[in-house]
């Protein structure tokens, strides 16, 4: 749920790379809640208990070393509450809801779970002083950065979310395919699967287009980590496809030969004025 890789913190600046690691470490604590190993203990009152430290901090009253790093981002960079808000109440989600019926529901889990770190992000990474664009699309290129990385995660994770009894997937557009949630669980790739996996990453390649249409108007000492991040994502699903769709059993991953290839290819893009558009190379 990433907006910048961890690969991408590296090529930031050592104020905006503690900032961010501030966020995702708040963002991974709050995510280990519902996903990691004392889950099976989490209760709405234990996530209302963290949403009441959350506001502590945002307040000066930090729990813990972490707390305090976020405490300090905070202080630092005009970062609004409402996000981390609402990625608590997507951790509520998870509590009790583990089928989506359309995209529309599907689209505001993503939100909460990711989209909401793109926004936390955007007032650490900056808006150029020189863009043109409004504040309100540079944060949606953000939001659809967030979307974009989180249906990545979903598609590849097919196979070990339906272990878990859980399908992230719009089960109306499942069925318009002529799958069923039994589909899901068997794991067997078949020309139904491939066709409704060619749709669904359709659709994330739309948002990651949308989000880098932002990119270019962040600061510009934000530009290529961001953008090298959003190449780098992107590519799992180049590697979905690679597998021929079987993301049952085999998890789609990026090599590091290609990893290495993104980086230079990024910071060319990046260089150059936010008012040139070009496209990435075909590699990628």
């Amino acid at each position: 749920m990433m907006f910048v890789s961890v690969a991408g913190t590296q090529l930031m600046t050592p104020e905006r790379r503690k900032a961010v690691w501030a966020i995702y470490v708040w963002c991974r604590r709050t995510d280990e809640l519902v996903d990691g190993p004392n889950s099976s203990y989490i209760t709405p009152k234990a996530l209302d208990r963290w949403e009441k430290r959350l506001e502590d901090l945002f307040e000066g009253r930090p729990y813990d070393m972490y707390d305090a790093a976020l405490s300090d981002t905070a202080s630092k960079f005009p970062i609004d509450i409402q996000p981390f808000r609402d990625m608590i109440e997507g951790m509520r989600l998870d509590l009790w809801k583990s089928r989506y019926r359309t995209f529309d529901e599907l689209y505001l889990y993503c939100y909460y779970v990711a989209g909401t770190v793109g926004l936390m992000t955007v007032p650490v990474m900056g808006i150029a002083p020189d863009s043109k664009a409004s504040a309100e699309s540079v944060y949606n290129a953000a939001l659809a950065l967030g979307i974009a990385n989180q249906l990545t995660n979903i598609l590849r994770d097919v196979g070990e979310d339906s272990r878990r009894g859980r399908i992230y997937l719009p089960l109306d557009e499942l069925a318009q395919a002529g799958l069923t949630e039994e589909d899901i669980f068997r794991g067997k790739v078949t020309d139904k699967w491939r066709r409704f996996m060619k749709g669904q990453i359709q659709r994330a390649r739309l948002f990651f287009d949308e989000a880098e249409k932002g990119v270019m108007h962040l600061d510009s000492a934000s530009r290529w980590p961001v953008l090298a991040s959003l190449w780098l994502y992107r590519q799992i699903l180049d590697a979905i496809e690679a597998n021929d769709y079987n993301n049952f059993t085999k998890r789609a991953y990026v090599g590091k030969a290609k990893k290495f290839l993104s980086l230079p290819a990024a910071y060319a893009r990046a260089a150059l004025s936010y008012m040139f558009a070009i496209r990435p190379p075909r590699y990628l």
